[in-house]
């Protein structure tokens, strides 16, 4: 009976860590943590010219396959060169973001 219990406290508190969301921390010896960003899927369509432009300028050979847009109306386009899979970020005025 105390495996049971042991074994079912050890996967629900393994579970839990996968459930939890992130959260930005500002400690005192200078580490930051960000948050992960919700990006919500958008038709290219509705891109910004701005963005469109500066994907064109850019990445010449590249075909956009999937937008998506941030409340912070940042723009993470999955895009295709040359065969390879890649992902870029841009702001609403086509500047680009260096993500990690």
């Amino acid at each position: 009976m105390k495996k049971v219990v042991l074994t079912a406290a050890i996967v629900l508190g393994g579970l839990s860590t996968f459930a939890t969301s992130a959260m930005t921390l500002n400690q005192a010896d200078g580490v930051i943590m960000t948050a992960q960003e919700e990006f919500k899927e958008v038709k290219i369509e509705e891109l910004p010219q701005a963005v469109k432009d500066a994907l064109a300028a850019d990445f010449q050979t590249a075909t956009l396959d999937k937008a998506y847009v941030n409340a912070k109306q940042e723009y993470k386009l999955d895009i295709t060169v040359d065969g390879a899979a890649s992902t870029v970020y841009a702001d609403k005025d086509g500047n680009w973001i260096e993500k990690k």
